[in-house]
């Protein structure tokens, strides 16, 4: 098996760079950074995971230093929108970050009441794009990284049957 997984090897810099996925400083959970990671590099990218309970400054001086070619934010706590307003002002305010597409989702909110209000206001404050949990959150994620600009993944070598 091993010789077929062989033939088969993904550019180390597919689409020109990484995507940064992480939660914020309030939110303890794993299980949807590790899920996002994997459905990311599925799609070609290389990701660096940041983890569960980012502070604000570590996170913007990781992604400083990374420059991305995207950063997802993942909230399950349900804080999304009130930690998503105050990071993503930090990270606009941060001269390379400024055009760096950057998206949130999850469980944005405690209720469902003002999910569209919510998406609205963390747009209107510099996410590109919100996928609320009420959607279809990862269909909407791979819609939105097929669009971003670069090179197609590269896969190279032949496939065989096992």
């Amino acid at each position: 098996m091993g010789d077929a997984l062989d033939r088969w090897e993904t550019a180390p810099e597919p689409r020109g760079g990484c995507v940064v996925v992480t939660s914020m400083a309030s939110d303890a959970h794993t299980w949807n950074l590790v899920f996002l990671q994997l459905l990311i590099e599925e799609l070609g990218y290389r990701v660096v995971n940041l983890g569960p309970c980012v502070p604000d400054e570590l996170l913007v001086s990781r992604c400083a230093d990374l420059d991305p070619a995207l950063i997802v934010f993942s909230s399950v706590n349900g804080h999304g929108y009130q930690d998503g307003l105050r990071v993503i002002e930090r990270l606009r305010g941060v001269a390379g970050l400024r055009s760096t597409p950057a998206v949130i989702g999850g469980k944005l909110g405690v209720t469902d009441e003002g999910d569209a209000s919510r998406a609205g206001e963390l747009m209107a404050a510099g996410f590109d794009a919100v996928f609320d949990d009420g959607s279809d959150p990862v269909a909407a994620l791979q819609h939105f990284i097929a669009a971003l600009p670069g090179p197609a993944p590269v896969l190279t070598g032949e496939a065989r049957a096992v």
